[in-house]
Parts: C-alpha cells; structure tokens; sequence
C-alpha cells in the first residue's frame, strides 16, 4: 500500500512537471536558509553551557548611572572581592587580572615568544569555579604562591613542543626578561564553545613584581579597571535578590563624595556566565571573533521563518488551484473505497516526497551558503555541525512541520470532494479556495515588498554614513602604530623622522588615536563662574603641533599649542558650548580645572564626529604629550599622502614599511586607513543591508514563481475564453490587460499593506542614529513600481503567450 502511494505520487509529481519545479525551488530556498540560520543561532546559543552548575557561575559587572547617560564596564574594583569573600551565598570566588606580557622566554632553550595571548593573573579560586581537566600537577595545590603558571594543553605545546605535560610540570619561563615562573599544572583545553579563551594563568600573587604593583596593593574603592574581572559561583540555595541588595549596598557604602556631589552612581550587577556572549555592554575576551548579537539572529530568523513560509504559500497555492484537475482520479479512488484519512495520506505523501528533495537540494547548497554568509557565520561554525544528534533531530522536526504546514490543507480541500459530483463533471474548488489564494498571494507580496522597501531605505542610511563629512580629513591618510613592546619615545621620533625623507608624503604628526577610533580617552573637568561650577566628562585626543593641521580640522579662534609638552588645551565646538562661553573668542585665555591644576584654553577647534554617527558630538580637548617623562601618549605616526592614487599609494605604503623594519626590525608593522576606520563603524549596517539584499531577492524570486503558477494555471483555464475573444476582435493589448488585472491589483495591494508596516520599522531602526538620512515619498514609489514590474514581467510571459494563440486551435473541440 505504501509502495503504491509513493509510486502514484512519484508519478503526479512527474506529470506536473512545472509547478513541482516551482515547489521544489521555494522550498529549497526556504529550507536552505532555515538549516543554516538555525546552524548559527545553534552555535552561538550553546557557548559555555558545558560547565559544571554554570547556572549558578556569574561575572560581576559595573554599571555606572551619571547625569550624562549609563555607562558599563565589566570589571570591578579589586577592593570588591575582599568584601564579598566571606559571604555564605559564594560557595566560591575567583577574581582574576588580564595583562598581557611583552615577551615569554622558555629558559631550557632560550626561545622567546612575543606578546602571547590570553594571559591572565589568577588563584585557586578561579579553578575552584572553572571544572578544568587536569593532565598534569596538583589540581588542589596548583598555586601555593607567587611565580606559578598553569598553561593549557595547547599553549603548553607551543612553548615546549617536544615534551609530555608532566615532563612540562617544575619547568621555568622568564617573564620580560625579569619575572620567572615555574609551570605547576597543565590543563586540557575546553572541548566545548566557550568564550574563556585563556590560555596561561599565573598565580596572582605574581602581580606584585609588575609595575601594577600599587594598584594591587591600594585597591581603590574608586578605580574600575577592565582587566580587573571576578567571576562567582553562587550556592544552590542562594537568593540573588538578597545578593543582589548586598552588592548594591557596597556600592552605596563605598561612594565618593564627589559622585555624590555631581549625582554620579554605581553598581555592582551579576552577570550569568552564558550572557557573556550576547551582552555587548561588558564584551567577550576574544574581540577577533566578534560579539554575538541577539537582535541580528532574532532578524536572521525571522528572515528564514519568511523564506520558509514563501515557500509553503507556493505549495498550498498551487496544489489547491490544481484541485480540479485531480477531481477525477479523487472520485474514482473514492468509489473504489478509498477513505478520506487514507486520500490525505496520499496527498501528504506527495508533499513529503517533495519536501524530502527539497531538503537534500538546502543541504547540499547549505554548505555554499555558509561561504556566502561569512559576514554573519562565526569563525568557528562548519557544515560538519550538521552532525550533532540535536540539529538531526531539529532537520528533522522541520520536515515534517513543513510537510504538514504546506501539504494539509491542499489535502484536505481534495479529499473533500464529493463523489457524485466529480463524476458529473459538476465540480469547483469554491469562492472560499479562490479567496484563499488571493489572500496568501498578497501575504507573499507583501513580505517581498517590505524587504525593497527596507533595502532601499538601508541602502540610503548606510550611503549617508559612509559618506557625510566627519568634520576632518579621512582619505589618504593612514595611522603607522608603535609596537606595543616598546615603551620609548626615541624610536618613534626617529621614525617620524625618517619617514620625512619620503617625497610621497605630505604631511607627518605624532600623536595617539586619530579624531575618530574605537578607543576612547574620557575625563571630568570643571568651570568655575564665581561661585557656579559647571563639571562635566570631556574626551582628550593626544597630538602633536601638525596633528590639527594634518586632518585638516579648522581653528575658530586662537592658536595651537606652542610645544608639544606644555599643558594647553585646544577645545571644540561642543565643549565650547557646554563649559559656557558665549563664543570662540570669548573660550581664548579662560581655563579649565583638571586634577586641581587650570589649564588654559589657547584654542577652539571646529567640531568633528569622534564616532560613528549612531553618536551624538561630545565635548572633546586636544592636548600634547604631557606626562612625556613617565609615559608618553603618542602611539602612533599619522601620514597624509599627496596622492591617493592605487599606484601611489602602494608605493608610498611599500617604504613606509620599509622605514619601520629598519627601525623596529623584530616587530610586525601595523597599519590602519582612516577611512576604513569609519566604515568598521558600520559593520552591522552593512550586515544588514547584505542580509536584506540576499532576502529581498529571494523573495521575489519565490513570490515570483509563486504568482508565475498561478497565471499558468488561471490561463490554461481561460484558453477557449481567450480564443473566443480573439475571435470577437479582442486586441493583444485588451487580452494581456485582462489577464493581468486580477493580479496586478493583489500586488498593488501588497504594495498598500507593506509600505506602513516597512515604514514603522525602518523608522525605529533608524532611532539609533543621532545622524539619519530622511525617509522619503519616493523610495515606497521606486519600491512599488519595482515590484509591479516584476509582476507584470512574469505575468506577460504567459499572458502574451495565451493571447498569441491560434485561437483555432482553442475551439477546435467546439
């Protein structure tokens, strides 16, 4: 009986070759983006869900609320955890330090190693909590005391690549030539996606023989430092919110009193270790492989959901307009006894055979498509996921909710009909099916209307950011960093002043970050009117005499500072306005209280966006190189070409590298284009808009092929109507709008539904941007007009073709 089923379903499927092919591709589609997008929310949802009780493992966080806004950082400060120690609801707690040494040597063979990642300064308390598989050394007693590391199994390898772990285990590495360490445990690394990406963890008591030996040692209540992180691990009965109030109540306990004065709070939060991933405002440790986001998968499967359902309203549109031409082949089975349960069964087992083909074809293509999506497919996600028994079984559950999504209710409207009926020829599917099919082809218009509209309108925002003025000079000039080993100012100079003999550059400064970057350098400084104070967060850029000149950023009033060293502030425009004077001219000679020295203002600067244009211009200073005697804040070499021409360019590029090899001759060069600076901003923008235009032509491909079904159907209907027609004198022009026009007006209704729905959420999209471009009349046109177009092109392929019939031929029978 099953054989059968599948033979006769095997055999429609041959007969109706074109609208099986039109299933078969939508589904395809929808099922190809659903396996992939379920991929990488799987991937990403499943990080550190492996530790043992990682329900009750918790990362202490900041949050600090200002008048200004709340601002988030997700370390603490080290007084914190010798206040917590104590406390019954901790059954343990680990604060660790992250600081990355300059160098590592492996004293048995004198070889070095640079700038080695994911170093942290912890004690036991850390292993208490993290469950690591011990290969070698006391899990215990692994630190009992200063100048001890433990290293994974992979770093372990790297250092001493020719030994076992407990060959490794009494070992000594030398820490910047001055700190020794001996190796007393190594640990297999996490098999599982986490992101505790640490790969070497010296005991912490270690951390004294630094120079942040002060800072361990004072714990400033009032210091939050990001390397500071404390990780807890709660008991099985705790209440957090008793915590929580605890925590809360430190935080109150050990307020300054300045924060009081200016209404400046703190806040200590738990953060559960599987929000780590997601959470953008603490951040991971591993920033190269970027943060997750929540919201972008959210949108991601919410595009496959669409894809998939486009493809089902294919299925379900088709099979019932086919309703007829099986009505024959449904009476006879049912006068032969055939069963309404066992007619669904058949039908439905056509749909599955399809869905079957379908899914084997999204396979296949899934592994492309996971290339095509590298923007969005994190570095650590395969095809070879595929194989876990959980995304088997879910591969598996979507089939069959798609079988019985698209294949039931064609099902039933066939099994349905009545017998005596369909053997008189007295047969129709019904103004409730047609109705039907109306309402389903304007769902998917709509749908693939929405996805031009948003494209069109993120295509504009993303065109709008990339290329609005910043304020100051962004092409043709690039930022040469100093390696981050080498501490001094000397070789830096020389190589600014090498690089001079260079004829292809234009102008040279020294100076810390450019005016936009992602790092930040904020500060409090006061203005004090008589008695008035006006206190506020100001953001300091470091640069030399040429740094203004070089971007190109304009003076309103007054000079720049006369030396590099000398304590003179050049303010903006908006700090200008917010310390209160009146004009420019009126901020020259007036001076602004920092750290109980006045700074006098010697200049105002033009204002220039510091960050992407999701942010508003802050008040920001540029100063020199102050504390150049203890440190210095020039990291970097700014260089503006003369010409940006490609050739130019490479060769300019080519002896600036040059330069500094033969001045940093054991250090990789490291070199950032302004420009592509400014649209690292908009990675996620630009995501999205890639995102929307793989959807958006998606879409209209199935909505396409959809309606394409349809008209070859509602044509082969109307063939004698058409010859009859032409026979009547119809013209081409009057058949084609005919049959056009019961189409035509479900997409312009499409269109109608669409345009407010793509409106509400582009417009709430763009609330994140202080700087947006405007949501104009025309786009919904373009939009509209596009989508008609596609319509009417797909439409006419077999409407024009209908009315070219010999009509002859269509009333031969008559």
């Amino acid at each position: 009986m099953i054989r059968n089923y599948f033979k006769i379903a095997w055999r429609n499927i041959m007969k109706h070759k074109v609208f099986s092919l039109i299933n078969i591709i939508g589904l395809t589609i929808g099922l190809s983006a659903s396996f992939v997008i379920s991929l990488m929310i799987y991937y990403d949802v499943t990080f550190d869900t492996f530790h043992k009780d990682g329900d009750r493992i918790y990362r202490v966080v900041s949050d600090f609320i200002t008048p200004d806004g709340s601002f988030h950082n997700s370390g603490v400060t080290l007084a914190l955890e010798d206040e917590i120690a104590d406390n019954s609801n901790f059954e343990a707690v680990g604060g660790f330090y992250v600081e990355r040494p300059m160098k590592v040597k492996n004293q048995s063979t004198d070889v070095e190693f640079k700038l080695p990642k994911f170093v942290i300064y912890a004690d036991q308390g850390y292993f208490d909590i993290f469950d690591y598989n011990f290969l070698a050394g006391e899990e215990q007693n692994v630190f009992t005391g200063p100048n001890q590391v433990v290293l994974t199994e992979k770093r372990a390898s790297q250092y001493f690549p020719k030994l076992s772990p407990n060959e490794i285990v009494g070992k000594t590495l030398v820490y910047n030539d001055s700190l020794n360490a001996t190796v007393t445990g190594i640990v297999e690394n996490f098999k599982e996606r986490t992101d505790l990406v640490f790969q070497e963890v010296i005991s912490r008591p270690t951390l004294l023989q630094t120079r942040l030996r002060e800072n361990i040692l004072n714990k400033n209540w009032n210091n939050t430092n990001s390397n500071s992180q404390l990780f807890v691990k709660v008991t099985s009965n705790a209440d957090l919110e008793t915590l929580q109030k605890r925590l809360d109540n430190l935080a109150t306990e050990h307020e300054d009193e300045e924060s009081k004065k200016y209404g400046d709070k703190r806040r200590f939060t738990l953060q559960p270790i599987q929000d780590i991933h997601f959470n953008e405002n603490y951040g991971i440790y591993d920033w190269s492989n970027g943060q997750a986001s929540k919201s972008l998968l959210k949108n991601l499967a919410l595009v496959a959901l669409f894809l998939l359902l486009l493809g089902c309203i294919n299925f379900i549109n088709l099979n019932t307009a086919q309703a007829s031409q099986r009505a024959k082949e449904i009476g006879i089975r049912k006068t032969l006894g055939s069963s309404k349960k066992q007619l669904v069964t058949q039908f439905l087992g056509e749909t599955f055979l399809l869905v079957l083909f379908s899914s084997i074809l999204s396979l296949l293509l899934s592994k492309w498509l996971i290339t095509v999506f590298s923007d969005f497919v994190p570095k650590g996600l395969d095809f070879e996921l595929f194989q876990s028994p959980i995304i088997i079984s879910g591969v598996v559950l979507l089939l069959i909710l798609v079988t019985l999504l698209s294949g039931f209710y064609p099902a039933l409207v066939l099994s349905r009909f009545n017998t005596v009926s369909v053997l008189k020829q007295n047969i129709g599917v019904g103004d409730k099916k047609v109705g039907l099919r109306k309402f389903l082809t304007v769902f998917q218009f709509t749908i693939a209307q929405v996805f031009i509209i948003a494209t069109l309108l993120v295509g504009k925002q993303i065109n709008y950011l990339l290329n609005k003025d910043m304020g100051f000079k962004t092409d043709a000039v690039v930022s040469v960093y100093k390696p981050i080993e080498v501490s001094s100012l000397d070789k830096i100079e020389l190589f600014a002043e090498k690089l001079q003999a260079i004829p292809e550059l234009k102008k040279i400064s020294l100076g810390g970050a450019p005016p936009a970057s992602e790092s930040s350098n904020v500060t409090d400084m006061r203005r004090m009117i008589g008695d008035e104070e006006i206190y506020g967060d100001i953001q300091l850029l470091a640069g030399d005499r040429n740094f203004l000149e070089l971007f190109e950023i304009k003076l309103l009033a007054g000079r720049g500072y006369r030396n590099d060293t000398i304590k003179e502030l050049v303010i903006n425009e908006a700090a200008r306005k917010f310390y209160g004077f009146e004009s420019p001219e009126d901020a020259i000679g007036k001076t602004l209280l920092y750290d109980k020295e006045n700074l006098p203002i010697v200049g105002v600067m033009s204002d220039f966006h510091q960050r992407s244009l999701k942010a508003e211009i802050r008040p920001m200073a540029l100063r020199g190189d102050w504390y150049r005697e203890s440190w210095t804040y020039f990291q970097a070499v700014h260089i503006a070409f003369k010409n940006d021409s490609p050739e130019s360019l490479k060769t300019s590029l080519s002896k600036i590298e040059n330069v500094f090899k033969d001045v940093y001759p054991d250090s990789n060069f490291r070199l950032e284009f302004v420009d592509e600076t400014i649209q690292n901003f908009y990675q996620r923008e630009q995501k999205i808009s890639k995102l929307l235009n793989w959807a958006t032509g998606l879409s209209i491909l199935i909505s396409c092929l959809g309606l394409l079904g349809l008209v070859i159907y509602t044509t082969n209907r109307r063939v004698k109507e058409i010859g009859v027609r032409k026979v009547l004198g119809a013209s081409l022009m009057q058949i084609n709008t005919l049959l056009c026009k019961e189409f035509l007006v479900l997409v312009t209704i499409a269109f109608i539904v669409a345009s407010p729905i793509a409106w509400y959420g582009i417009n709430n999209w763009l609330q994140d941007f202080v700087y947006k471009t405007s949501i104009n009349f025309w786009v919904f046109l373009i939009s509209g007009c596009a989508m008609i177009f596609f319509a009417l092109l797909v439409i006419s392929i077999k409407t024009l073709q209908a009315a070219n019939a010999n009509p002859v031929n269509a009333l031969r029978s008559e």
